[in-house]
């Protein structure tokens, strides 16, 4: 690719680069040089899972490894212990060593469903920021001023409301400004939501005498919901270690609308293909396709082929209601590796009894994920279950 053919396939899914023509000079530094430039994103382990909206980040960095630079994986270890403040209006309390470790390992297996291994390093920031000695934090401190850290919205806000900052997050923005510093990044990347603090990066890196770096930020995904930010506390998400058929049927809830936002964002797709798409496929079949390259892309093409056969038996042919009762998966029909089916129909009400629960499992009058099950025992079930019993249906999670 040219440099102006590079831009553009990394433009491509951007909220803002901070500065454009910052980049572009790199990208020419790059080639002249063969050195590849440092990218760098970092992630705080406050949640063992990923899901999509995590990807979309991901997937840009993704594109940076696709013309041949390098990926930095931050784990924020020690920033997770000071508990990040963005988007909140009140302190985040910290996590324990404990959960961040647990967490971050699952990371470390998810994040290569994306990336490629072999151009990303993973890191952890607590192998600089722990050893800093008193007078290292005061010297770091010293390059801000209270007033810049207070012009943050959040914290902003809830100065005006009267809501407590307490001291520690104030060091926040600085403790992940000083990552950049360590690992010399040339390009750092984040939600529009960790702008303020990427620009902290930039600023405390012309402090230490390097090059700043440039901002690159991504759009936070809507959920399935169309309006709130994707989150699995929301409920409006779609996780990268699903069912493929759980992932599938959860791509075909979105409006269509919404769909070619995921396009954007969720698939390589070009503007221009996805302009193309827009003027001359139906909606259902552009849900279809875009369904099956999420899955493909954390699955299989194989898994997207049967998730898509699922959905079109269970949910277009058999006309799914929309109203199904969720209920939460009853702890004494867990054993062995498994679920018992009689037991767990008769529970949530698809059964009088597990008697003729039994009866109806070798009537073949039970499906379970759009398939008829015929045993006793649900072996290894994914997190999901859409179960039918005739004209009922049950979600169990």
């Amino acid at each position: 690719m040219t440099i102006d053919q590079q831009l553009t396939y990394l433009r491509k899914g951007m909220a803002e680069i901070i500065r454009e023509e910052d980049l572009k000079e790199r990208l020419v530094q790059s080639a002249k040089t063969g050195r590849p430039l440092r990218v760098k994103a970092g992630f705080d382990p406050t949640a063992p899972d990923l899901h999509l909206g995590h990807t979309v980040l991901l997937r840009k960095m993704k594109h940076f490894q696709d013309l041949g630079h390098t990926v930095i994986f931050l784990i924020g270890d020690m920033t997770g212990r000071i508990g990040d403040p963005t988007g909140r209006n009140v302190t985040r309390p910290p996590l324990d060593q404990a959960a961040i470790d647990r967490n971050a390992e699952t990371y470390k297996h998810q994040v290569f469903k994306i990336l490629d291994p072999e151009k990303t390093e993973i890191r952890f920031n607590s192998h600089w920021l722990a050893p800093l000695k008193w007078e290292d934090v005061i010297r770091l401190t010293s390059k801000y001023t209270v007033a810049r850290i207070l012009e943050r919205d959040d914290f902003a806000k809830r100065l005006k409301d009267g809501v407590a900052i307490s001291m520690h997050e104030l060091m926040y923005p600085l403790a992940q400004g000083y990552d950049s510093v360590a690992l010399e990044a040339d390009v750092e990347m984040g939600g529009t939501d960790q702008k303020f603090n990427l620009l902290v990066g930039r600023e405390l890196q012309r402090d230490y005498g390097q090059q700043p770096q440039i901002v690159a930020t991504v759009p936070i995904l809507e959920g399935l919901d169309g309006v709130n930010k994707m989150s699995k506390s929301l409920g409006n998400y779609i996780g990268i270690t699903e069912p493929p058929e759980v992932m599938f049927r959860k791509v075909m809830q979105v409006s269509d609308d919404l769909m070619w936002r995921y396009y954007e964002l969720l698939t390589d797709k070009s503007m221009e293909e996805i302009a193309a798409m827009r003027a001359s496929m139906h909606p259902m079949e552009a849900k279809i396709a875009l369904g099956r390259s999420v899955v493909a892309d954390f699955h299989s093409a194989g898994d997207a082929d049967r998730a898509a056969e699922v959905f079109n038996s269970v949910v277009r042919r058999g006309e799914i209601p929309q109203d199904i009762p969720s209920v939460p998966l009853p702890e004494e029909v867990c054993g062995d590796g498994g679920i018992r089916v009689d037991k767990l129909l008769a529970r949530i009400g698809l059964a009088p009894s597990v008697s003729e629960a039994v009866r109806r499992i070798k009537a073949r009058a039970v499906e379970i994920n759009g398939q008829k099950h015929t045993e006793i025992w649900l072996k290894d079930p994914p997190a999901e279950l859409l179960i039918q019993v005739g004209k009922l249906w049950r979600k169990v999670v």
